[in-house]
């Protein structure tokens, strides 16, 4: 029981610093009048946008709640209730975490751009305390749904507390369909926008970005906070709550591997199943500590007062583990029996945490202009787009290979010392703990990456109010630092993914051998053709999303390109700067063509697992002499191997977008030599532009969606496992 208080309490009070933060952002000052009328036209376009996407989502999900009530009654009504509800639970919290998110968003890029009039640091603070806000808000909100959900069902449904994880698995499901039709829309519409006003203003009309005259630059701007605030903030809730829950199956595991051991007692199931709770709990609190370390001076760089904070979050995190370690595992009875097993998963939590900052470093590696391969890409532009392409591929294809080094060692470490933690299945709870401890820093890592878009909103609304250069150069030192910031979220949050794709295809082994009585569930044997068939499906959805993924941002971004096109046409006082575009028209029409194109996509990954499990389980009981695996093999296999491509794919994706996207920014930072093909409005700037638009849908896009996919795969088959069986 103290540590359902503990973890309530941490949560409230991380609520509450969240909401005293909100009153530190807000009481600053909001600039000039002319800065307020181009925040205005953001804020109504992006509220706008939220409102028509979270109406679409809101509609899909009453249906698959609908859809999953009435399978599980066919074959399992006593857990029909429990699917459902938790599934809208989880829906409407994912909902609340991505408007969370925009919500600050879009009220502190003013108010950073008003900062930078004063000072470099106050726009930094008010930057990343504006990012804290979502980030508390997000982890504290997934901890108490995941816990108030499982006291209500130990408490108020009287539940088997070792049960209960597997009856509120549809809480992560929940969470993980918002998310991708949150991502997906909010990452299409951004790209789209951003493409449109790249492609006709900076390539064909030959302005500069974020210049008023271009009538998708407001867009554009709305796009930051739709898709990298209100998507990822939907994103990482799901993340944690879909973690939550399968570190909590996986504990209820251990506990009963082990009863030789540890015998009856209540008391000692709660505190190992609340475990990975409480050491998030913990987490938050380093976040909150981190967060208000963060300071710079005008003349040092503030990617350094960004990294001293992260790592106060991640040693603090790790006190934060030895402290939860210890407290379930390293006294009376489990110490008696297993006298190692504290400190053994005190190390696999420390591995998780180092993990998460090896793929910072390797993701800032491969994205900032600073080193080798973005350098390459700059280099190849010389010759023109093409060869800018074939660079930019190049260094995707390369940049897999040490994350997938390091995914592998830390499941390898971890899970061995889980084996020699003394207790029984440790292993695979070894690796759920390495995952927690990788999320442990999640809320500064989230308000670093919501810290990306309020700079990049804040530099745009500095540029076209006409502001001083001085003040635009702060700005852009922000908006520099914001871009390697969501370049290295993308990183954590595929790597965190893959460690939690691992955790739940484990805990969907678990819920197999739970909720089956003949069959024995002995691994995943891709001999058997109807298994290598649902491996080969799982591969195929991965490339068939990301395709459809980034031919909407195509779709849309063709209608950007042709109203901003037919605006400069009828009305040549636009380009001239005497006549005001039409912002409206280019937030309506991509606004449209973004909400119907997530539709298609989001479907498949929904549906696809669904069908491919009950098609094979027909056959299986129709045929069994041919189809010898059950269907929960056969979706066993399409979720082994769609998490293995998935998370090699986003890595690919994202860092070769943000690699293209910093070799344009490493040109433009050059001096204009158009002779000797450098700098601005140079042939090679123009090739590092294309270079960037094609890595736009990748990084923006498609990548991050697959991050909610891999998560996606694992929920779903987890809720409906029982129906395949």
């Amino acid at each position: 029981m103290t540590e359902l208080i503990l973890i309530f309490s941490v949560s409230i009070f991380a609520i509450l610093f969240a909401v005293y933060l909100i009153k530190n952002v807000m009481k600053r000052s909001t600039g000039t009048e002319k800065m307020q009328e181009i925040w205005s036209a953001i804020k109504e376009g992006a509220e706008a946008f939220l409102r028509r996407q979270n109406r679409t989502i809101i509609y899909l999900a009453i249906i698959v709640a609908a859809l999953v009530f009435l399978l599980y009654m066919i074959q399992k009504p006593d857990l029909a209730p429990w699917a459902s509800l938790s599934f809208i639970f989880g829906a409407i919290s994912s909902v609340v975490s991505g408007y969370i998110g925009m919500w600050i968003s879009i009220r502190a890029n003013i108010r950073t751009a008003s900062e930078a009039m004063k000072s470099l640091n106050g726009a930094l603070q008010t930057a990343l305390r504006a990012g804290a806000v979502s980030g508390l808000f997000i982890v504290a909100l997934s901890l108490l749904g995941v816990v108030g959900l499982f006291t209500i069902a130990k408490y108020l449904g009287g539940l088997d507390t070792s049960r209960i994880p597997l009856y509120i698995a549809g809480y992560g499901f929940g969470a993980s369909f918002v998310a991708l039709f949150a991502q997906l829309g909010g990452g299409i519409y951004t790209k789209a926008a951003d493409v449109g006003a790249d492609l006709v203003g900076k390539v064909e009309a030959g302005i500069p970005e974020d210049d008023p005259r271009n009538p998708a630059v407001i867009a554009d701007l709305v796009g930051d906070n739709v898709g990298d605030c209100a998507g990822r903030g939907a994103d990482l809730f799901e993340s944690t709550a879909a973690e939550n829950i399968g570190a909590m199956i996986l504990a209820a595991m251990l506990y009963n591997a082990n009863t030789q051991f540890f015998g009856d007692k209540p008391e000692l199931l709660l505190a190992i199943i609340l475990f990975p709770m409480v050491a998030r709990a913990f987490g938050l609190i380093s976040s909150i500590i981190g967060v208000m370390f963060v300071r710079t001076k005008e003349d040092k760089d503030p990617m350094d007062a960004l990294n001293r904070g992260y790592y106060i979050t991640a040693a603090l995190a790790m006190v934060g583990f030895a402290v939860a370690s210890y407290w379930t595992f390293g006294t009376e009875t489990v110490a008696k029996f297993a006298p190692n097993a504290w400190w053994h998963f005190l190390l696999c939590g420390i591995i998780g945490i180092i993990t998460s900052v090896l793929f910072l470093w390797i993701t800032q590696y491969y994205t900032e202009y600073r080193y080798n391969p973005v350098k390459s890409i700059a280099e190849a532009s010389k010759t023109g787009p093409a060869t800018n392409i074939i660079a930019g591929v190049a260094v995707g294809f390369e940049c897999v290979a040490y994350p997938a080094i390091v995914i592998a060692s830390a499941i390898v470490s971890s899970y061995a010392l889980g084996v020699s933690s003394g207790l029984n299945d440790g292993g695979f709870f070894a690796t759920a703990v390495a995952t927690m401890g990788m999320l442990g820093p999640a809320a500064f890592v989230l308000a670093m990456d919501t810290f990306g878009p309020i700079t990049d909103n804040a530099g745009g609304i500095v540029e076209m109010s006409q502001q001083p250069e001085e003040i635009r150069r702060k700005t852009d030192r922000l908006d520099a630092v914001g871009n390697t910031t969501k370049a290295l979220t993308k990183g954590y949050a595929v790597g965190s993914a893959a460690l939690a794709a691992f955790l739940l295809f484990q805990a969907f082994i678990v819920e197999i051998k739970e909720y089956s009585k003949d069959f024995v569930f002995t691994g995943v044997d891709v001999s058997q053709p109807p298994v290598f068939v649902g491996a080969l499906m799982g591969a195929m959805l991965v490339f068939l999303f990301s395709a459809w993924a980034i031919k909407a941002v195509g779709k849309s971004a063709q209608a950007i390109i042709q109203n901003v096109r037919e605006q400069f046409k009828r009305d040549s006082g636009i380009l001239a700067g005497t006549s005001k575009p039409n912002y409206g028209e280019c937030v309506d029409i991509v606004t449209k063509s973004a909400l119907r194109e997530m539709v298609k996509p989001g479907l498949l990954v929904v549906l696809m697992p669904v069908l491919v499990g009950l098609i094979f389980k027909w056959l299986h009981n129709a045929y069994p002499e041919v189809f010898i695996a059950t269907g929960a093999e056969v979706v066993a296999s399409m979720l082994l191997v769609g998490t293995i491509i998935g998370v090699l794919m986003a890595l690919f994706l994202n860092n070769s977008g943000g690699a293209w996207d910093n070799a344009k920014k490493f040109i433009e930072l050059e001096p204009i030599d158009i002779a000797n093909n450098m700098g601005k409005g140079s042939e090679r700037h123009k090739a590092g532009v294309v270079g960037d638009t094609v890595g736009d849908p990748f990084k923006d896009t498609a990548g991050p969606s697959l991050h909610v996919l891999i998560k996606l795969l694992s929920t779903v088959t987890l809720v409906l496992a029982p129906l395949f069986i």
